[in-house]
């Protein structure tokens, strides 16, 4: 009996022993903090920068187009007149490298369906297309009047449009401006919690440019000596997002 009541009591005693062991244990897991820099506190902000420049090229794209009975006379047609328009070009001053054709086509032209529901080909129309990129700028009214005048009635201007040659300090200046903008904004954003803005942790980026020019022209029968034409301003745009610890 008395060996049964020491028994009893040894195994009471490691019974609270693994108890009080146990209670530590969870008691250091609760209090225990997480390693630096596992979960800091963020704040991710998306900032914006814009500057506008000034146009010095413009992009004429124009075309020679000629429709004969036979594809001999209406190829040989076209491409004479364009040849024509691209010695004007070049002998008023326009940089040859600068002129680049765009379009080679010959499609043949069909009569309406008879009664048997048959079409037969009436003629063949041929279209030679080049791109001529203008600058400085003040000269594209001019070289446009000189292709209409070379060009005659089988001018087309398809399009024309402005643009930058290098744009890449406004692309810097943009960046810049979006980037200042983002940390503005995550450093008010900081102080309006009570913290400080801490170090940058990541940071990406989206470009937008807005050319200002241009769109589909038909040609009408005759053209003015002058083509009125204004080059605006293009806007190189970034988006950043960008994201910041909290101190």
């Amino acid at each position: 009996m008395a060996t049964a009541r020491r028994f009893a009591r040894w195994t009471i005693a490691l019974a609270a022993t693994g108890l009080a062991t146990a209670a530590m244990a969870g008691c250091d897991k609760h209090n225990s903090t997480p390693a630096p820099g596992a979960n800091p506190r963020q704040v991710t902000v998306l900032g914006s920068g814009q500057v506008q420049g000034v146009p010095d090229t413009l992009t004429a794209d124009v075309g020679i187009e000629f429709t004969a009975t036979d594809v001999t006379a209406a190829m040989n047609q076209t491409n004479d007149r364009q040849q024509a328009v691209i010695n004007a070009l070049v002998g008023a001053g326009q940089d040859r490298k600068d002129i680049s054709t765009t379009e080679v086509t010959l499609q043949p032209q069909y009569s309406n369906p008879g009664p048997n529901g048959t079409a037969i080909i009436t003629g063949y129309r041929a279209t030679n297309a080049i791109q001529i990129k203008i600058h400085p700028t003040d000269a594209a009214s001019r070289m446009l009047a000189l292709i209409v005048g070379t060009g005659g009635d089988a001018t087309r201007i398809n399009s024309v449009s402005y643009s930058i040659a290098d744009d890449s300090q406004l692309v810097k200046d943009a960046r810049a401006r979006a980037f200042n903008d983002a940390k503005n904004r995550a450093d008010q954003y900081a102080q309006l919690a009570g913290l400080r803005l801490g170090k940058v942790l990541s940071i990406s980026e989206a470009t937008g440019a807005s050319p200002t020019a241009g769109g589909p022209a038909a040609p009408p029968k005759a053209m003015p000596t002058a083509v009125p034409l204004e080059p605006g301003q293009q806007t190189v745009s970034f988006s950043v997002t960008a994201v910041w610890e909290l101190d």
